[in-house]
């Protein structure tokens, strides 16, 4: 089949958003698939062929361009391999490495998004999600006997449990109608607002509203359901969803829970982890519900929620001539277990019982009992835990599945706990961190301004015998030894690298008012023409990055900076106020 005609030139990523001083031109209309390229890359239909086996039958826009390699990747991973007998729907989720690099500018409304956005839900630089709706039903109209076809849907965004309830209205009714069903929904979604944090939206499609709401840096952590917007007279009400991101923690860890603990410090370190699942749903929800453990944390580590051997980075992953990076992957082919027998965790889960009791909780077991053949279920690892185990959450959420507590529940108690436990390891380090901030009575405006002091992982430990987790968890355990091992991770390169980023910006911006508070005119009494050229210079590219949302600066800051450069250039010869303010 043709993919779809008519998309037009692909896609001019502005959504009209006018830029500094363009305030007296009229807005321009937003380019083709704008909006919808706010939420999507593409959608891609995945069908098996008798002769090439899985084949991409239809990607649109249908000038969205994917390389021959993000084709193929996009073909393996969105079909089960053959040892997950899925007959029937299935829904699961990967994550693939984007080849070539950034093609497309990104959205005007990007660095906004990130700036509001959490960490964690950012869009992603430089790898594609893809949210698979795959069914294998019984055909004898097919050469195969099998129909087997999968909708998918590519973002740059981690939304989840959005993506995955708009597949569930979407993916059934086209495997009925085909391509002109799609072609209404890529027009409904070119439709919707674009994702802003902070913001209850309603997203039509197919005669449903979608309500969601976009999570914010300042939203509280705890996970509730959006409030009822104004409903506009919505008919039919809309469909609510509780969030655009969280799984059922509780669901996906069920047999792991007296493991959680264990789990979340090996994430924190950012080991390499390898899940093998009955399936590509069990296997891509596990990946992901680990992952996510260390919110309000960013992820800094790869992770591929459902993995083939046909992936192109198979190599680089399986090879023995290093350590095994630092990535968790998600599998259900038992060939992994004898490829990756040398990394140091392997987590085989069963399959998912769906009963009320807690199904059988996976062992310890030391990696010298891997079979390569038949692995029973277990945390395959050396690794020893360096804080005891919170034995009072256990027995909380025991107490809940005997009470038949809600799943949705049981998941908040749990995500809690994580998010206590991730917050009390970080508060100190955040503590730390703030006194290497330079003193702002430090800061002069004719100065450079000082330097932020350096990270001392000598000073920090001494620094928790008074400020330590203690203040905060109740948890006991080798707190110093998990934060030594803690500097060596990805995840304490990210979190310093993001934090310096972060004072070195409010350093600047402290710079920039100070400078905004002095008497100017009281400075140039004595400077020369080359000095208050230099300051020109110098006010008007920190007015450039203010004004850009990268300094942390209140607008009347911002004015002042510019009448400030207008008064200077003003005290200066016609012949460099002609250089400075060209006509």
């Amino acid at each position: 089949m043709d993919a779809l005609s008519g998309a037009g030139p692909r896609r001019a990523r502005s959504l009209g958003a006018a830029g500094p001083g363009s305030s007296c031109r009229a807005a321009r209309p937003p380019a083709p698939w704008a909006r919808f390229s706010a939420w999507l890359e593409c959608v891609c239909v995945v069908t098996f062929d008798l002769e090439l086996g899985q084949a991409l039958e239809l990607v649109y826009p249908n000038d969205f361009r994917l390389t021959d390699k993000e084709k193929s990747s996009i073909c393996y991973l969105s079909f089960p391999d053959s040892h997950s007998g899925c007959l029937g729907d299935t829904q699961f989720s990967f994550r693939m490495r984007q080849c070539g690099g950034q093609r497309s500018p990104w959205h005007a409304n990007d660095r906004h998004y990130h700036s509001r956005a959490p960490v964690a839900l950012q869009r992603e630089p430089a790898h594609y999600f893809g949210y698979v709706y795959f069914r294998q039903v019984k055909d004898s109209s097919v050469k195969r006997g099998y129909f087997q076809k999968s909708l998918v849907l590519v973002s740059r965004l981690p939304f989840v449990r959005l993506f995955q309830a708009l597949l569930s209205l979407i993916a059934p009714e086209y495997f009925d109608k085909l391509a002109p069903c799609l072609e209404a929904v890529c027009s409904e979604i070119d439709q919707w607002p674009v994702p802003m944090p902070g913001q209850t939206l309603n997203l039509p499609v197919m005669g449903v509203v979608v309500q969601v709401h976009i999570p914010s840096r300042v939203d509280k952590s705890e996970s509730s359901p959006p409030k009822q917007c104004d409903q506009e007279n919505l008919l039919p009400a809309p469909m609510v969803l509780a969030s655009v991101h969280e799984l059922d923690l509780f669901r996906c860890f069920r047999p792991v829970l007296t493991h959680v603990q264990t789990l979340w410090e090996l994430m924190l370190l950012g080991e390499p982890l390898l899940v093998l699942a009955p399936s590509p749903d069990v296997s891509s929800e596990m990946v992901l519900a680990l992952t996510s453990c260390l919110q309000p944390l960013r992820f800094c580590c790869d992770f591929r929620p459902y993995f083939t051997i046909h992936d192109s980075e198979f190599k680089e992953f399986t090879t023995r001539t290093q350590a095994p990076p630092n990535v968790v992957l998600g599998v259900t082919n038992p060939f992994f277990i004898k490829t990756l027998q040398h990394w140091p965790h392997i987590l085989r889960v069963g399959e998912p019982k769906m009963s009320g009791d807690l199904p059988k909780q996976v062992k310890l077991k030391k990696p010298s009992r891997l079979k390569t053949l038949d692995t029973k279920p277990g945390l395959y690892t050396a690794y020893t835990a360096y804080l005891h185990r919170d034995k009072a959450l256990l027995k909380r959420l025991l107490k809940g599945v005997q009470k038949k507590r809600p799943s949705d529940v049981q998941s908040a108690l749990l995500r809690r706990h994580l998010l206590e436990l991730t917050q009390s390891f970080i508060i100190p380090l955040e503590h730390y961190m703030a006194s290497l901030m330079p003193l702002q009575k430090s800061i002069t405006p004719w100065k450079t301004p000082p330097q932020i002091h350096p990270f001392s992982q000598d000073d920090f430990l001494r620094s928790l015998e008074h400020a330590g987790p203690q203040l905060t968890c109740i948890l006991k355990g080798d707190w110093l030894g998990l934060y030594r091992r803690f500097f060596k991770s990805p995840h304490f390169d990210g979190w310093y690298r993001q934090r310096h980023k972060e004072m070195a910006l409010k350093l600047e911006a402290l710079h920039l008012e100070a400078i905004c508070e002095a008497n100017i005119e009281t400075w140039m009494k004595d400077k020369s023409e080359v000095e208050v050229v230099d300051l020109v210079l110098k006010l008007r590219e920190k007015l450039v990055r203010a004004q850009g949302h990268q300094l942390p600066v209140k607008e009347a800051t911002l004015q002042r900076a510019q009448l400030y450069i207008e008064t200077v250039i003003g005290s200066l010869p016609k012949d460099l106020q002609a250089v400075l303010c060209p006509p």
